[in-house]
C-alpha cells in the first residue's frame, strides 16, 4: 500500500528569505528550511552529521549548498549529502509553495 504524504503548513512565504535559514519545530523534529538566491526552496534536518554536531540554521547558503562555518563542512541540500573530504549525510523533506503558504511533508 502507498501511504499519501501529509503536507504541513509551516509559514508564508516572506517568512523565508534569501539565503538565511530558519528553524521550524514540527512534532519532535527540528527542521532547517533554506531559500536559495534562485528562490528555491530546500528543507533539512537541523543536525549536522559532524560527529560534534550542531546546528544548520547558521550556515552560509550558496546555491543548493550551505556552509557549516563551525564544522567547515559544505552540505548539499538537494540530497543532504556531506561533501568531499567529508562524508555523512542529513535527513531531507519534501518543502513546497502552495500560493504564499510553505508546506513541509514528513
Amino acid at each position: 500500500m502507498i501511504k499519501h504524504a501529509e503536507w504541513l503548513i509551516v509559514g508564508h512565504s516572506k517568512d523565508f528569505p534569501n539565503r538565511i535559514g530558519r528553524t521550524i519545530r514540527l512534532n519532535d523534529k527540528e527542521i532547517a528550511v533554506f531559500r536559495t538566491s534562485e528562490n528555491k526552496l530546500y528543507a533539512v534536518e537541523n543536525s549536522n552529521p559532524h560527529p560534534k554536531g550542531g546546528p544548520l540554521t547558521e550556515s552560509i547558503v550558496s546555491g543548493h549548498y550551505i556552509y557549516d562555518p563551525l564544522r567547515d563542512w559544505k552540505i548539499d541540500l538537494e540530497t543532504g549529502l556531506v561533501q568531499d573530504p567529508d562524508t555523512g549525510q542529513v535527513k531531507t523533506f519534501d518543502i513546497r509553495e502552495d500560493g504564499e503558504e510553505v508546506k513541509i511533508s514528513l
